[in-house]
This record gives structure tokens, sequence and C-alpha cells, in this order.
């Protein structure tokens, strides 16, 4: 495996884990600091059509710009929502883990070694 990717908040303590567990394996990532470098909307639709969810389902619910506006009007693009990803990168499901062409969200962390698992 050589394309590994991991978009990583290090604030977050599940993305630290998911990252502790790429490195234990002795992989080389590309981690995308998507905090500091915010992502783009091409990366962003990218990331959603390999995830094959919608943009509101890789929005955190429990923040509070998505419970100050986003749900309260409730009725937004999926254009504007990416647009709100992009302008509040916090927003993101985190992390998300990019191996090869494969992508998902490491919720738990452990999903990480499932994967790598079932891929060796």
């Amino acid at each position: 495996m050589n394309n590994i990717k991991i978009y990583h908040n290090p604030r977050c303590s599940k993305s630290r884990e998911a990252l502790k567990l790429l490195n234990i394996e002795g992989l080389k990532i590309d981690i995308i600091l998507y905090m500091e470098n915010k992502l783009t909307f091409n990366e962003l639709e990218t990331v959603l059509s390999k995830l094959n969810i919608s943009p509101i389902e890789l929005i955190r619910k429990n923040e509070k710009i998505y419970k100050e506006i986003i749900s309260i009007k409730n009725k937004f693009t999926d254009t504007e929502l990416i647009n709100f990803m992009i302008e509040y990168p916090n927003l993101i499901q985190r992390p998300i883990v990019q191996i090869e062409d494969r992508i998902f969200i490491a919720r738990p962390p452990e999903k990480v070694l499932e994967f790598l698992s079932k891929n060796k």
C-alpha cells in the first residue's frame, strides 16, 4: 500500500489515534492538515464521491455552527453545505482515511486496522 492519506485534525483524539495506528503499521502517510490548509470545493466533492455520501452526512452535528445555522434553516443545497465545510472545517467528520482508491471515516479509529487486515 503506497498511497495513504489521513485528513487529520491534531486536536481530535480520534484523529490522533487513527494516525497512531497507521504509524504503528510503518506505512508512509500523507497527512492532510485540513484545519490549517482548508480543502477546496473540488477536494471535498471528491471525498464525498468516494465516500458515496451526501454533504450533510459528512457534517458533525454537535458543532456550534451546525446547531446555530445549519440545523435551524435545514434547507441548504449540497453546494452550500460544501461551502460551509470549507469555511468551517471543524464541521467535517474525522478522521477520514484514504488507502489507495478507498476512503472511509475511521470512527472508531480501529476501522483503520480492520481495513488494513482485509487488504493485505
